[in-house]
């Protein structure tokens, strides 16, 4: 008879499940599983929580990348990664969770458009919570204090040192574009946490100073400075008819986004194309004669954090600086028949 996967202790062995429904989480990337607390399976059933799974991490990339993948995925990665180095710390668990909880639609892409950060929003969502939180305990400032400027936790250490957070992004968009050298696994088994930085031996720390360098160029792509900036235009266009839309943007998810963009009749033609054929479309570098046609896009900043050997972060080879583009980076994005 078929076990439909599910084991005799109730545990889930065939399905990678996202919600803690039998009380256990094993991330399918990092190999780590876990099992979850009562302040942890009752988040993941929050909408605060359950939106990020219909946001994507690389934002608007999703339309010409193969990185798909979900915030809530990226979040739970994290929460794995902390349960592997401080099982115990429940409020740093709590934290990792929900750490990303403020971001808008398509991640950063909106990052700054009518005043809206993701940050604050997080800090506000996360205190919407509070109540939730002291039913277990737990104070809603210590969960906000784990990833504040000068703190040193398991999720912050000192600057210029790799942390959980980007770690973890860094080697699951490195999945997504084939620049593993290895199994996500065998590289979390050479790495220590001292003081919320990230330590292994010299070669790992190369290995993913070359991810956090690949993340870099990727960023200044065509694929993604193309779709986000295009995205970022267009939801300019919904904004300078109606800027009152702003909060409510900033509680969509991608898929709502893209609805209020088809249904628009002042972007409905350029989010089709957009969404049917992102080759029509053009990148320009930025001063380009035809920069009069587009959105500028800009980049102002680049996470460039390595892992510490014998105490110190790595650092990058001066033949690798020279790689990285000049920040701000400025592109100018055209929507087919310059129509911007």
């Amino acid at each position: 008879m078929r076990s439909n996967g599910i084991g005799l202790n109730g545990h889930t062995r065939s399905v990678s499940g996202i919600l803690g429904r039998d009380g256990w989480y094993r991330d399918p990337m990092w190999a780590v599983g876990f099992r979850l607390t009562p302040v942890e399976r009752q988040l993941l059933r929050t909408w605060e929580l359950r939106r990020l799974q219909f946001i994507t991490h690389a934002g608007a990339a999703a339309v010409t990348t193969h990185q798909t993948y979900s915030r809530l995925e990226h979040s739970l990665g994290l929460l794995s990664l902390v349960a592997h180095f401080a099982p115990d710390d429940e409020v740093a668990r709590v934290a990792a969770l929900l750490h990303d909880i403020g971001h808008l639609p398509f991640s950063h892409t909106f990052e700054g458009v009518a005043g809206l950060r993701h940050h604050e929003l997080g800090r506000q969502r996360v205190r919407s919570l509070a109540p939730l939180l002291a039913e277990h305990g737990i104070a809603v400032d210590a969960v906000l204090r784990m990833e504040e400027p000068n703190t040193v936790s398991v999720l912050r250490g000192l600057p210029g040192g790799l942390k959980l957070d980007h770690l973890e992004s860094f080697v699951r968009s490195g999945r997504a574009h084939a620049r593993l050298s290895e199994p996500p696994p065998d590289t979390l088994a050479k790495l220590r946490l001292v003081d919320g930085a990230v330590h292994t031996d010299r070669a790992t720390a190369d290995y993913l100073a070359e991810l956090a360098l690949g993340e870099a160029l990727y960023l200044c792509s065509w694929e993604n400075a193309l779709a986000n900036g295009a995205l970022r235009g267009l939801v300019g266009v919904l904004l300078d008819h109606a800027p009152e839309r702003a909060a409510d943007i900033a509680s969509m998810t991608d898929d709502e986004l893209w609805a209020a963009l088809l249904a628009d009749p002042r972007t409905t033609e350029p989010t089709r194309r957009l969404r049917r054929d992102p080759l029509s479309w053009q990148l320009r570098a930025d001063g380009h004669p035809d920069a009069s046609l587009g959105w500028s896009y800009q980049l102002d900043r680049l996470y460039l954090d390595t892992a510490c050997v014998e105490g110190d972060p790595v650092g990058f080879r001066a033949e690798q600086l020279t790689e990285l583009p000049q920040l701000p980076w400025r592109c100018v994005v055209i929507p087919p028949g310059g129509q911007a």
